[in-house]
């Protein structure tokens, strides 16, 4: 029971503060630029094609986020969080270092951290899938999706390469 609600809290706190963080970047909500200013933002940063990478990271984050606090279709909600922060880390934070002060990739790691041991231990049973009796298979889900998150971070960095600038 306890562990229960030890993953409940962590689902929750996590997986809404993604979803309220993306609704800026995806709606413009609580004074965010929505996606045209997310695109351009990833547009400033190399990502090609600019709207397609902020669709992505909209996806990614605002659903990984609404999947993680419902509990829903685990390990999914976790992968759409890791694969945002391993793209953020890259193209945003690493060339700052570790720490959050400078600009770097601490705060990231920690999201990715708390991510990566929901997509392990799975969503607990105050979840939805737990009270649907919904199960991916364990640990095959995770660990193909991790690929496949990995492959997308590859994918994401590529873009800068391959694309000319006036692709956005």
């Amino acid at each position: 029971m306890l562990i229960d609600s030890g993953l409940f809290i962590l689902r929750l706190v996590l997986g809404l503060l993604f979803v309220a963080h993306w609704s800026q970047k995806l709606f413009g909500w609580f004074g965010g630029g929505g996606l045209k200013g997310t695109a351009g933002w990833l547009g400033s940063m190399g990502m090609r094609p600019a709207i397609f990478w902020a669709f992505m990271a909209a996806i990614s984050e605002f659903g990984g986020g609404l999947l993680l606090a419902l509990g829903f279709l685990s390990p999914l909600g976790s992968l759409g969080i890791i694969a945002a922060m391993i793209v953020a880390i890259v193209k945003a934070h690493l060339p700052k270092g570790l720490w959050n002060s400078k600009g770097g990739y601490e705060y990231p790691l920690l999201i990715i951290a708390g991510a990566f041991t929901l997509g392990l231990t799975g969503p607990g049973a105050f979840s939805l899938d737990g009270i649907l009796h919904i199960a991916l298979p364990e640990p095959t889900a995770f660990m193909i999706g991790l690929v496949l998150v990995i492959a997308g971070a590859i994918a994401a960095e590529l873009t800068k390469i391959t694309q000319p600038a006036h692709a956005s």
